[in-house]
């Protein structure tokens, strides 16, 4: 019964419960998805409407960037068109470390297609994981981007970007490495010519915008904000065969008398330009920099050297000039030694009585102090600095010494004479090439220049032509059999020149057995075209007079400079040496 009682009460509270209003349920589900659908359309207003170029400029900077736009540092050519220094396009690979750091076997194998120490590649990725760009390595062959970029895809690797930027090579090699110099890995120029005239090289890189991904990859460009600006070309006056023809020759003379120096100056005499300019020791400007500053030093140029009896045909020269002396006027240097104030000036051996080509022709130092006597010691500084002796030159090279000419108001007696043989005066093998240059000019002084397309200055007169033309002669007995360089004679040709043989200074002093050999010299003589100036450091051996060192590189250097220029030789008359070599 009660069973049945409970069963009636449930029955009657059902029927008592109201029925569900199903469609009050689809109102209120109707509103809650209409308000959703306005709080959508809302929120795509705003973003869209109100906060677009908020957005855009988000987005921009997260995948917007500026790149820059490589431009080619300007060539270096010689004096025909013939490349000297030039830019190759090659690849820089960056990378962004907080994206690397503890994908080990990833750099691994980036160290290993870029030729890089795994180890030393991870620490530097660690010491820059804080960082959000590094390089991975600059200026690379381009070859190397298809397998970075395979190990980039492999490993899924983002930040790894890939820039083209531009490496200087220099087909010239050790031959030009002084002159041309070199640059840094910022393509800016460290030595010679590259930094002389590292604005006119220098390139102005361009500005682009362009859209990246997250890997790095450029999507696309979006403008170009500054084009880019190639560095301006440079031509040279040197000629690279000449160049090749004096380096060879000078490089083998340094070993063949194992000296620790060497360097060689070639002008042209008409317009004063260099076409050779080469040194020993010398460095691969194309290799790591792994060469000492030694090496490096463009010594033609920058080192100074006493020029010992060189400069004796100026001092006859000027004598000349002044109507003191004639070629034949008699000049007395027994017994071979002269006192000299408290000191002695010597000969190699008592030559007697001499005519002054003959002071020349056996390089007599007691001939030239005599003829130096009969001048004031104002005329000869005069004379030394109109040669260009005692101040650089014009021709704009880093580190290029003037070297020394003490006033004459400072010169003892004993001075005054030394000077007059080439002691106690400094000078660059430019400088005595640049000087034997007004010889051959008819005695007009021109700088020496080493850039084609510069201003230029008019020649001035040193001596008159005919002093010049007379100074010369005499200097062609110096090559003949009775002179003291007839190594440097060339068949078929006329030429004139002096030797030199200076002991080295020390801080001590002079430093015995320790010498520096000269030989500067002219050809050809009945139109001249050619000047060559050659100095070899302590040479060793048996050997270290200027005429058996120096004259005979000047011999095979000048010879390939007069044929490859079709000078033709003096065929109306035969040398002066082969004139004696005949008598004989």
């Amino acid at each position: 019964m009660a069973v049945a009682n409970r069963t009636r009460y449930r029955r009657a509270l059902r029927e008592e419960r109201p029925r569900p209003s199903f469609t009050r349920r689809r109102l209120a589900l109707a509103t809650l998805m209409g308000l959703a659908f306005v709080s959508v359309m809302a929120s795509a207003f705003y973003r869209q409407i109100l906060e677009t170029d908020f957005l855009r400029h988000e987005g921009e900077r997260r995948f917007l960037r500026e790149r820059e736009i490589p431009a080619r540092r300007g060539m270096i050519l010689d004096r025909n068109g013939e490349p000297l220094a030039i830019s190759t396009a090659v690849a820089t690979f960056t990378a962004n470390p907080r994206r690397l750091v503890g994908n080990r076997q990833a750099i691994n194998e980036l160290a290993a297609a870029l030729d890089l120490e795994p180890e030393q590649l991870n620490q530097r990725v660690e010491n820059n994981r804080q960082r959000g760009f590094m390089y991975l390595r600059r200026r690379v062959e381009h070859h190397r981007v298809d397998v970075v970029r395979e190990i980039t895809n492999r490993y899924n690797l983002e930040g790894i970007g890939v820039e083209t930027e531009y490496r200087r090579f220099y087909p010239g090699g050790e031959s030009f490495a002084q002159v041309i110099g070199y640059t840094d890995i910022d393509d800016r120029g460290q030595e010679g010519i590259e930094l002389a005239y590292d604005q006119h090289l220098a390139p102005k890189p361009g500005r682009r915008r362009v859209i990246q991904n997250g890997r790095g990859h450029i999507i696309e460009e979006v403008e170009q904000i500054r084009p880019p600006h190639h560095g301006q070309d440079l031509r040279l006056t040197l000629d690279r065969r000449l160049q090749f023809f004096a380096y060879r020759e000078l490089k083998r003379a340094t070993l063949e008398h194992q000296a620790a120096a060497a360097c060689a100056v070639l002008i042209d005499v008409p317009t004063g330009e260099i076409l050779a300019l080469v040194n020993q020791p010398a460095f691969n400007p194309n290799a790591s920099r792994t060469e000492t500053a030694d090496q490096r030093r463009n010594r033609a140029i920058t080192d100074v050297f006493e020029p010992g009896s060189t400069v004796k045909p100026f001092v006859v020269a000027q004598a000349l000039e002044a109507g003191l002396i004639r070629p034949e006027t008699r000049i007395d240097t027994s017994p071979g030694t002269m006192q000299v104030g408290r000191n002695r000036v010597r000969d190699i051996r008592n030559f007697g009585l001499l005519d002054a080509t003959g002071v020349i022709t056996k390089s007599s130092n007691i001939g030239v102090v005599k003829i130096a006597q009969q001048m004031e010691k104002e005329q000869l500084w005069q004379m030394y600095r109109n040669l260009g002796f005692g101040s650089r030159t014009q021709i704009g090279f880093p580190s290029e010494q003037g070297g020394f000419l003490s006033h004459f108001s400072r010169w003892s007696n004993f001075e005054y004479a030394t000077l007059s043989f080439g002691y106690g005066l400094n000078a660059t093998a430019l400088q005595l090439a640049q000087a034997y240059a007004v010889l051959a000019r008819e005695g007009s002084y021109l700088p020496a220049t080493l850039v084609q397309d510069q201003p230029r200055v008019g020649a001035r007169p040193v001596f008159s032509p005919s002093t010049a033309d007379t100074t010369v002669k005499m200097m062609e007995t110096v090559v003949s059999v009775q002179g003291t360089a007839r190594r440097a004679a060339i068949p078929g040709y006329r030429v004139a020149g002096k030797t030199g043989t200076a002991k080295k200074a020390g801080p001590g002093g002079y430093i015995d057995g320790s010498y520096q050999a000269v030989f500067a010299g002219i050809a050809p003589l009945d139109n001249p075209r050619f000047v060559l100036a050659v100095m070899v450091d302590e040479p060793g051996g048996d050997h270290y007079y200027g005429g058996l060192v120096a004259a005979p590189v000047f011999a095979a250097v000048m010879q390939a400079a007069l044929r490859l220029y079709d000078v033709p030789p003096d065929a109306a008359q035969e040398s002066l040496f082969l004139r004696a070599s005949t008598v004989q």
